[in-house]
C-alpha cells in the first residue's frame, strides 16, 4: 500500500510516520513544506493542479492529511487548516490515483459540552474559537467532497513531543523551572478544566487502522475520560517528584493570572486570560469512542500517567 503522509514533521505527523514505516506493506512518501520531506509542497499557497500532477505521479492508495497549525490568527489558521484542506480535496477530486483521504480534525470542533456527557459524531458542533472554526470548516470540506474519506476527530493528545504551549507541556514546564529554582510552592492557574487526554501513539494506531478500513465519515478519537488538569497536574508531580505544594490560581473571569493552555503572550507582561478557558472548549470534554471501536476495532492502549511520565523527561532534559 502506497501511502502519501502530508504533515510527517508535526506532532501528530511524526508518530504518524513511524507507525506507518513500521508495516512492511506500506511505502511512504512524505509531503511537507520542510527540507526534509520527500516532497516540499505548501498546501496553503500551492496549487490543487500541482498536487494533482504528484498524484498522479505518485498514485498513491491512501493519502493521511496531519497538516495544519493550532496557532495564530484567524487569517493564519483558515490558510493552513482550511484552505491547505480544500486543496487537497480538490486535487484528490482531479486525480485519477482515487487515493482514500483520512483527515485529522480535532475536539475544538465540537466546542464546549455539557459536564458529565460524553460527545459522539452525532453530535452539533458548536466552536467556540478561531481553531476550532477552522477545523471544521476542514472536515465538511471533506465530508462534502464526495471522496472516499474518514476524518479523525482526535481529542486532548498527549505523550512524548507534547507542545510546550499545550497545557500538559506548559504544566511540565513550570514544574521543571520549580525544581530547578527549589521553589516549594507551584502556583497553577487553569487547573478547573477537564479533558479527554489520550497519547499520540496511540492516535498514529488510530490513523494507521483507518488507513485500512474502508470506514467513512467522522469518527472520534480519544480515551473515552475525561481528567481534571488539577489531577493531571498531581500526577504529573509523582512521577517528577516534586514534593512541593501546589496551589491552584483560578479566578473571576478577567483576572490577571498565568493560565495552563493559555497561550503565552509576546511580552513579559501578563495578559487577561480568555474566559472560562481560551481553547473555546469550555470546562468539560469527553470523547464517545464506541465508533473507533465499532468501525476501527481501536481502542486506546497507553494510560495518561505513562504519557505524563514522557513528557516529563523531555521537560527534565531541559534542566
Amino acid at each position: 500500500m502506497r501511502v502519501l503522509l502530508i504533515g510527517a514533521n508535526g506532532y501528530i505527523g511524526r508518530f504518524v510516520a513511524d507507525r506507518l514505516l513500521a508495516d512492511p506493506a506500506v511505502q511512504l512518501t512524505a509531503l511537507g513544506r520542510g527540507d526534509d520531506a520527500d516532497v516540499r509542497f505548501d498546501l496553503a499557497s500551492g496549487s490543487p493542479g500541482a498536487l494533482t500532477r504528484f498524484l498522479d505521479a505518485v498514485h498513491p492508495g491512501v493519502v493521511v492529511n496531519c497538516a495544519g497549525t493550532t496557532r495564530g490568527g484567524a487569517r493564519e489558521l483558515t490558510r493552513h487548516n482550511t484552505v491547505a484542506v480544500a486543496t487537497v480535496c480538490e486535487a484528490l477530486r482531479r486525480s485519477g490515483c482515487g487515493a482514500r483521504l483520512v483527515q485529522i480534525g480535532c475536539s475544538a470542533e465540537y466546542g464546549p459540552s455539557q459536564p458529565g456527557s460524553s460527545t459522539a459524531e452525532d453530535a452539533v458542533p458548536r466552536p467556540g474559537g478561531p481553531y476550532g472554526v477552522s477545523k471544521l470548516a476542514a472536515t465538511e470540506l471533506v465530508l462534502g467532497s464526495g471522496l472516499d474519506a474518514v476524518v479523525l476527530r482526535v481529542f486532548s493528545p498527549a505523550g512524548p513531543g507534547t507542545p510546550a504551549g499545550s497545557p500538559l507541556g506548559r504544566l511540565a514546564e513550570a514544574m521543571r523551572r520549580a525544581m530547578q529554582s527549589g521553589d516549594g510552592e507551584l502556583k497553577l492557574g487553569g487547573l478547573g478544566a477537564q479533558r479527554d487526554f489520550v497519547d499520540v501513539r496511540d492516535v498514529a494506531r488510530a490513523v494507521h487502522a483507518a488507513s485500512l478500513s474502508a470506514a467513512q465519515g467522522v469518527i472520534n478519537i480519544g480515551s473515552g475520560r475525561a481528567v481534571r488538569l488539577r489531577d493531571a497536574a498531581a500526577v504529573l508531580a509523582r512521577v517528577a517528584g516534586y514534593g512541593g505544594a501546589l496551589h491552584e490560581l483560578d479566578g473571576p473571569p478577567g483576572a490577571l493570572r498565568p493560565a495552563i493552555g493559555h497561550p503565552r503572550p509576546d511580552s513579559d507582561h501578563a495578559l487577561p486570560v480568555a474566559y472560562p478557558y481560551p481553547d473555546g472548549c469550555g470546562s468539560w470534554q469527553q470523547a464517545d469512542v464506541r465508533t473507533a471501536r465499532d468501525r476501527l476495532g481501536w481502542r486506546p492502549r497507553i494510560g495518561l500517567e505513562e504519557s505524563l511520565a514522557d513528557i516529563w523527561m523531555e521537560a527534565a532534559c531541559r534542566i
